[in-house]
């Protein structure tokens, strides 16, 4: 059970450790559009919420990383001068992804006792991952007196989760993760990693839905959609030599070369493709207040993410469509990967309460529901 108490976590660890510790914190995320779009170098739009992962942490006087989590109630060590343990297929796996990779960047680092909480809940598509790496990564650079730009730590979150998870994920998570703006959205360009940040209008609020049901076939799914993607880039490059990503391709050379691509291919490319256009319209839309717009967009996302993409679930589209009944609901869609998890609500302050009603009662097991602002980045609490 999840504490995610500033002052409980920092008087565990002095039961555990023996030491007073340094507190650092990582948020989860929530992508307000943008799916699927970022390792395809495309655009994302999404913000921190106001669940997060702590991390409390001291130095040691060996190079073994001691780590605890009182989420899982469970500990390993990590002998930074020893070979990598093989993949454990767990949270572990995480923790040392991200000290392997931060040492092979040059980085070095210091033994350091860790003691982890987290409230972001795991498998709901609010990147309770990322949060893990970007809190302990930042954690263990603090401990070893290391600076490191935030844009390189989200880089070498996101290469632990390639190299020691098998997740071969995109940039957005770790990325918001680090560098997210209290009270702003923040639209990422995910091929120069410019960021752009869209302050959130207080008149709106974003309410997320966990359906808490995540089926099997994620993890092997999401590595099929950025292979079928990879697959339709290389046979749209005999028609366009001077794309490298879908990123490069427009609606219109997408129709016009449809036919080199097989059927599946070709709807998977639709929805990136599209995805990307309707995430910079979306962003202009938000900056200009006009929620209608980006409601409606959001609403066409998960359409393409449903049908194009097929990476939706049952309980998700119930959820979308209870929430088109709710007069003040501007646009809901799934987030994250799919196949279960949550969707994201941009809805009126005055009709989050029906909201919350109707969803209750959308599916037979009724769904977390919770409504979040945009928190800030990963920090040392002082």
């Amino acid at each position: 059970m999840a504490v995610t108490d500033e002052t409980t976590i920092r008087r565990r660890f002095r039961e555990i450790v023996g030491r007073d510790p340094r507190l650092f914190v990582a948020p989860g995320r929530v992508n307000l559009i943008g799916e699927h779009t970022d390792y395809n170098e495309g655009f994302v739009l999404p913000m921190a919420i106001d669940r997060r992962t702590l991390v409390a942490a001291s130095p040691r006087d060996d190079r073994r990383v001691v780590v605890r989590s009182l989420s899982f109630d469970a500990s390993a060590e990590i002998d930074l001068d020893a070979a990598p343990e093989p993949r454990r297929r767990s949270w572990v796996d995480y923790v040392e992804g991200v000290a392997r990779v931060l040492e092979a960047r040059g980085s070095r680092l210091h033994g350091t006792d860790l003691v982890l909480d987290s409230d972001v809940p795991t498998g709901a598509g609010l990147s309770s991952s990322a949060a893990l790496e970007v809190g302990v990564g930042l954690a263990l650079l603090g401990i070893a007196g290391v600076s490191l730009d935030r844009v390189a730590l989200a880089l070498a979150a996101q290469a632990a989760e390639h190299e020691y998870v098998g997740t071969r994920c995109g940039i957005m998570d770790q990325y918001i993760s680090a560098l997210a703006r209290d009270r702003h959205a923040l639209l990422i360009d995910c091929r120069s990693l410019e960021p752009a940040w869209v302050p959130l209008d207080g008149d709106v609020k974003i309410l997320i839905c966990d359906t808490k049901v995540k089926h099997s076939l994620a993890t092997g799914e999401y590595n099929t959609r950025r292979a079928e993607c990879e697959q339709g880039v290389a046979l749209l490059r005999a028609r366009l030599p001077e794309i490298r990503a879908l990123r490069d391709v427009t609606s219109e050379q997408l129709a016009e070369h449809a036919s080199v691509l097989p059927d599946v291919v070709r709807r998977r490319c639709r929805h990136v493709v599209s995805e990307n256009e309707r995430t910079t319209r979306a962003a202009d839309a938000l900056r200009a207040g006009d929620h209608a717009t980006f409601g409606t967009l959001m609403f066409e996302s998960h359409a393409s993410l449903r049908d194009d993409y097929e990476v939706s679930a049952p309980e998700l589209d119930a959820c979308v469509e209870a929430a088109r009944t709710v007069r003040g609901v501007f646009g809901a869609r799934m987030t994250g990967g799919g196949f279960g998890g949550c969707t994201v609500n941009l809805v009126a302050a005055d009709a989050v309460e029906e909201l919350t009603a109707v969803l209750a009662r959308a599916l037979p097991k009724p769904p977390d529901v919770f409504v979040s602002h945009a928190a800030a980045g990963a920090r040392e609490v002082e």
